[in-house]
């Protein structure tokens, strides 16, 4: 799979240069990711322990939680051991497998958000027929299919990048291993990787938004002309709210990075973004569906006074 190369490891720049920072960023970084992990854990044993929310959106959010959780586990451990750390590099294997996890598990969140968005419309417009067509083996079919088409849509990119030939500098402008950053470094003719990054990544990060935007066209128009009932109205909006939010927090920032032309690129300005949809959105995510949702509150609330009348 991995061609020869001159570069046997990479040297990971970080978000700063400015080494007196670097304690501090470790301490705000280490404290998001316990954050991440706890949320994010939180709202996944609720799912899986609470039977009243074994449901498809509690199905598919219990999924999200799981992908934030890895996700951000990918990079974050990288980053605040490079905080500490005056060796930090990471080997040629390693940063491969990196770009690999990276964009498995962010193809695969982006993909599970129409996924989400697909699983609203049908309850909200066929509220009758929903429990029929969103099934436990057609939620199951769908989250498999999620995954699945997340790991190869990486893995074409992880080995055409690792058969690049890398003979100059290996200096990384980033915090973790991407493409953009790999391919700048680069020898030789890299068109096909840029035209891969550009139009698969492009396609399923556009054609899953066009995705999402279509059934919330759909749902905002049966509520407005369709639905008599308010109550229906008040919660659908709230809990269709929850997902938006999530929604453009995380697709704002990936198409910032993989969509707009490599000539328009900066790396500062790439970094930034990465932090948003890689670290800000997996810590925001459980707050923004407990903060909005009565059923995930109560079941928390409900673990809660559990575990402290047990202690």
């Amino acid at each position: 799979m991995f061609n020869h190369t001159s570069v046997n490891e990479f040297l990971l720049l970080g978000i700063t240069d400015i080494r007196e920072l670097e304690p501090f960023l470790f301490a705000v970084f280490l404290i998001i990711y316990i954050l991440i992990l706890i949320g994010n854990g939180a709202i996944l044993v609720i799912v899986i322990s609470d039977s009243r929310l074994h449901s498809p959106m509690y199905f598919f959010l219990g999924n999200l939680s799981c992908l934030d959780i890895c996700y951000s586990t990918v990079t974050l451990p990288k980053m605040l051991d490079n905080f500490l750390s005056t060796h930090k590099t990471i080997s040629f294997v390693g940063c491969i497998i990196q770009l690999h996890f990276f964009h498995f598990l962010g193809s695969t969140e982006a993909i599970l958000l129409g996924v989400m968005a697909f699983d609203r419309f049908m309850a909200i417009c066929n509220p009758l027929r929903y429990t029929i067509l969103m099934n436990h083996e057609v939620c199951l079919c769908l989250a498999a299919a999620t995954w699945i088409t997340g790991f190869f849509h990486a893995l074409l990119h992880s080995i055409m990048t690792s058969r690049l030939t890398f003979c100059g500098s290996n200096h990384i402008h980033h915090f973790f291993c991407d493409i953009k950053p790999l391919l700048e470094l680069a020898c030789g003719n890299t068109e096909l990787n840029q035209w891969m990054l550009e139009t698969v990544t492009g396609t399923i990060a556009m054609s899953s938004s066009f995705f999402i935007l279509l059934s919330y066209f759909y749902i905002i128009s049966f509520l407005l002309f369709k639905s008599r009932s308010c109550s229906m109205l008040q919660k659908a909006l709230s809990t269709c709210a929850s997902h938006f939010i999530v929604v453009i927090l995380f697709y704002a920032p990936v198409v910032f990075i993989y969509i707009r032309p490599t000539s328009d690129s900066s790396m500062d300005q790439d970094r930034i973004a990465a932090i948003m949809y890689s670290v800000v959105t997996p810590v925001l995510n459980p707050l923004i569906y407990t903060l909005r949702n009565k059923d995930v509150k109560g079941a928390l609330s409900k673990v809660i006074r559990k575990k402290l009348s047990v202690t």
